[in-house]
């Protein structure tokens, strides 16, 4: 029932893209068996070394400690003190990674985008097939339909680009005059209006953004990041010089001859080649430079995006009925299935392992101080009858417990800080060897093995003296 459910809780999960959409999750019988035949072999091979112990036990000399009353039971329990050590480590581990992960998710949650993704839906159009093949078609329709957009109900900014997302942007190599590399030049760019940079909030550090007048006419001029200018100019001062995109010059619908493009403003840099990857230098160019390329329209609103797609709809159908709107949706949802999905997926997952672990270490610390409490009654009997106090002998249980729990965690420790390192490559903003991570670790398993101390501690502090001295 719980591998049922589990299953079916994975497969919402499992990011859209990760695996094939023909594939089909299922609980699968031989899976099912194996891990049936597993968990019987398991019982089988730990239940054979107690059962080995036993028989070939020399009987003299246990009925020698229950009379004498000494803790042989504890001295040999070596085997089950190992497998709470092993349950410990392993869980440190699983926690290690688990935290580290977490620690990882938030951070990349908090990461500065360089442009603002709430309330902006954005749609691609697919214009019909021999239709808007020219500048001057796509411009008569974007400027039909952009003022139409602005004029909605909490319409706050509309814009077209080339990219569904500003990770979508296209890519060039890239030349300026005056300056020799031996290295090719590689950048992005993508094509847009006047207000691409207003409704996504992207920040203007030096000189000015395209104008109307820009995209109207056509001019060659272009917005960079800061990227590009650290990279490719370094304490120059940008603004005035030009950058050229070579693969303008040979796109086959709309080839833009002599690509030369004259900076006019400096933006702050914004994250287009994902969340995770640091940004590549990009330009931006009006749009009606070239007919080439796809086309996809921003739209910013006041309130929740998807509640005016239909009547974006309409006022794109308004204007032509044969163009229909693709790959409508938030910016925020396009940035959790490309950029959050895999990084929660897989938090989630050790997650669950990690405190899959952490109740086993509780189960094992406690079965463990457990019995070795009822092995020892005839002992804490003694203790109790020549005067040792109730604080004393909880000290004594809880000393034996917090003994198997420094010794996990060390292990644990020891062995997470060279098993993270696998982890290295799916962190962001965190080292393997986190400090707060690794303390807070040691603070949830230290205080969860000694909670499952406290009963049996607690247990024996009340054992009558007259009673334990018979017991056995």
């Amino acid at each position: 029932m719980f591998s049922f459910a589990g299953i079916e809780a994975i497969k919402r999960l499992i990011p859209e893209d990760a695996i094939p959409r023909e594939v089909v999750i299922h609980l699968n019988v031989p899976a099912l068996l194996f891990t049936l035949a597993a968990s019987v072999v398991t019982a089988l091979l730990f239940g054979l070394a107690p059962a080995l112990q036993i028989s070939n036990q020399n009987f003299v000399e246990p009925l020698k400690d229950s009379g004498k009353g000494v803790s042989g039971g504890f001295r040999r329990g070596k085997l089950r003190s190992a497998l709470v050590v092993t349950e410990v480590a392993l869980s440190m581990i699983l926690l290690v990674g688990a935290g580290l992960l977490m620690r990882s998710f938030v951070t990349l949650q908090t990461l500065d985008l360089g442009f603002n993704p709430k309330n902006v839906m954005v749609t691609f159009l697919p214009f019909p097939k021999g239709q808007y093949t020219t500048v001057t078609a796509k411009q008569q329709f974007f400027s039909k339909l952009l003022p139409r957009l602005r004029g909605l109900p909490g319409v706050i900014s509309a814009s077209t680009s080339s990219g569904l997302i500003p990770y979508g942007a296209l890519g060039s190599s890239l030349e300026i005059p005056g300056k020799t590399h031996e290295e090719n030049w590689e950048s992005v760019f993508q094509l847009v209006n006047e207000s691409y940079v207003e409704t996504l909030g992207i920040r203007l550090l030096r000189g000015r953004n395209l104008s109307e007048a820009d995209v109207t006419g056509a001019r060659k001029v272009a917005v960079v990041n800061q990227t590009l200018v650290r990279k490719f100019l370094g304490d120059e001062n940008p603004i005035g010089r030009q950058v050229r995109l070579k693969g303008l010059e040979t796109v086959k619908e709309g080839p833009v001859p002599n690509a030369l493009f004259e900076i006019v403003g400096v933006m702050a840099d914004v994250r287009n080649q994902g969340v995770q990857e640091p940004p590549m230098p990009e330009v931006l160019i009006p749009y009606t430079i070239t007919a080439a390329y796809y086309r996809t329209m921003m739209v910013r609103t006041a309130g929740d995006p998807m509640a005016l797609a239909n009547a974006v709809r309409r006022e794109v159908w308004a204007l032509d009925r044969n163009i229909a709107l693709a790959y409508t949706d938030t910016i925020e949802t396009y940035l959790m299935q490309l950029s959050y999905a895999s990084p929660r997926f897989s938090f989630i997952m050790l997650g669950v392992f990690a405190s899959v672990g952490l109740i086993l270490v509780s189960i094992g610390v406690y079965s463990v101080i457990a019995y070795t409490v009822t092995r020892q009654t005839h002992e804490i009997g003694i203790r109790l009858a020549l005067g040792a106090g109730a604080p004393d002998v909880f000290r004594m249980v809880l000393g034996m417990g917090l003994q198997l729990i420094v010794a996990g965690v060390t292990v644990g420790l020891l062995a997470s800080l060279v098993v993270t390192r696998v982890l290295a490559s799916q962190l962001v903003g965190v080292s393997q060897y986190d400090a707060m991570t690794l303390v807070g670790v040691i603070v949830i398993v230290t205080s969860v093995g000694l909670a499952a101390c406290y009963f049996p501690a607690k247990r024996a502090t009340v054992v009558d003296p007259l009673i334990a001295l018979r017991y056995e």
